[in-house]
């Protein structure tokens, strides 16, 4: 007999942007079996009744730009401090922090390889759903070139957010293959200069737009994509005019930029919230002031980056990008959205657009019938206060595929 749970009497906030609805979301093996509204509980033989009594039913969040490689804030240098074994160690644990915070589903953005995937899916450790884009992909003296201006030789090996240097036509062409070989879900690239990075200017253009489309064809012919990260219109124009599917942060996005952007298609990715923790937080952290420097260029750009995305009626998704202990505060990226796209806009984000631009629009990202029964029960309407969703006390149930890893509902 199919286990079947209730979750009944809820809020059901099922993220497809539709109004709130008290009701009832019916669950078994692991997928979502109907959404009933009414205050009437669907039962049947044998169903395990959870009785929410009003409490907000969502979907899982998904966080489309995470780094479970970032174990420290202060990334740089990072592969100097730690065995690789003790690195793999640390990123299992930010994993199951991550599903616990209630991310059902996270990209990660560069750095995880295919084996931190299967760990998840063998039940190895507790985590999210895991998209792995592999080493990101950068040009010498570029954004994942984490060499400082007076080192000469790249190290090859490690883990954690370690990139692969690659220039050329012929040698970008190489190192997207491997990556694919590797694994990866989707491709990472990097199309410009990087805040939390020692060799280059946030303003620079990085990878020619020949380089960047033979990325792009080679993702394209094994069936993936290609995200870019990019800050300035310069950049951003080059990744689009590429065929990348979606850009990284655009802080510095302009108008015309992103009239372009809708034009084709391509997801805005902004990462508002890692500006915005690393300014405040960054130096006790031992960030160096040159990169907070860069930080505060990007955090003081990011709304209106994000204001122009939404007039142009760009699609924008959601991602954090925080780095190492300052990973607790991804659910603050919904509050911060919301000062533009409104608190339902905001959930939308982090829900269905993100399952939309990921490929996963069929099985994740709303509580509709037939989809993964990824889903969280907060206590109050998000709605009302997106903090609630930081609120480790005010997230009773967290459910992935059906699998209950947190349940304080009694």
């Amino acid at each position: 007999m199919a286990e079947r749970t209730v979750l009944g009497q809820g809020l059901i906030v099922d993220g497809t942007g539709a109004e709130p609805f008290e009701g009832s979301v019916v669950v078994e093996d692991g997928r979502i079996a109907d959404v009933v509204a009414g205050s009437a509980v669907p039962g049947g033989a044998g169903a395990r009744v959870l009785r929410c009594d009003g409490r907000a039913v969502i979907p899982g969040l998904i966080d489309a730009h995470v780094h479970i490689g970032a174990v420290d804030v202060n990334i740089m240098g990072q592969h100097r401090r730690y065995l690789p074994s003790e690195a793999a160690l640390r990123m299992g644990r930010i994993l199951t922090e991550t599903l616990l915070q209630g991310f059902t589903t996270v990209r990660d953005a560069g750095g995880a390889d295919a084996g931190f995937r299967a760990a998840v899916e063998r039940g190895v450790v507790a985590g999210p759903r895991l998209r792995v884009s592999g080493r990101p992909l950068s040009q010498t003296g570029g954004h994942g070139d984490d060499r400082t201006p007076a080192e000469t030789t790249h190290p090859d090996a490690g883990i954690g957010i370690m990139g692969v240097v690659a220039d050329g036509v012929d040698g970008v062409r190489r190192a997207a293959r491997e990556e694919l070989r590797r694994g990866a879900d989707q491709i990472k690239v990097m199309a410009s200069g990087g805040a939390m990075s020692p060799a280059d200017r946030l303003e620079t253009t990085q990878y020619s737009v020949d380089e960047l489309r033979a990325i792009v064809a080679e993702a394209q012919a094994a069936g993936r994509y290609v995200l870019a990260h990019a800050y300035t219109p310069a950049a951003i124009r080059n990744a689009v005019d590429a065929g990348v599917h979606s850009v990284e942060h655009g802080n510095l996005l302009d108008a015309e930029t992103a009239a372009l952007m809708a034009r084709r298609g391509v997801y805005l990715d902004p990462t508002l919230v890692t500006y915005e923790k690393l300014y405040e937080e960054g130096e006790r952290y031992g960030v160096p002031r040159e990169n907070l420097d860069k930080i505060a260029t990007a955090h003081d750009a990011g709304i209106e980056g994000l204001r122009r995305a939404h007039r142009a009626g760009v699609s924008i998704a959601s991602g954090s990008d925080l780095l190492g202990e300052l990973a607790r505060h991804k659910a603050r990226e919904l509050a911060i959205k919301a000062s533009v796209l409104g608190p339902m806009g905001a959930l939308v984000a982090a829900t269905r657009t993100n399952a939309e631009m990921m490929g996963l629009a069929d099985e994740i990202g709303t509580l509709e019938p037939g989809k993964h029964a990824d889903l969280l029960v907060v206590d109050g309407n998000p709605l009302d206060d997106l903090s609630l969703l930081a609120d480790e006390d005010r997230l009773l149930v967290v459910m992935r595929d059906g699998r209950e890893y947190k349940n304080d509902l009694g």
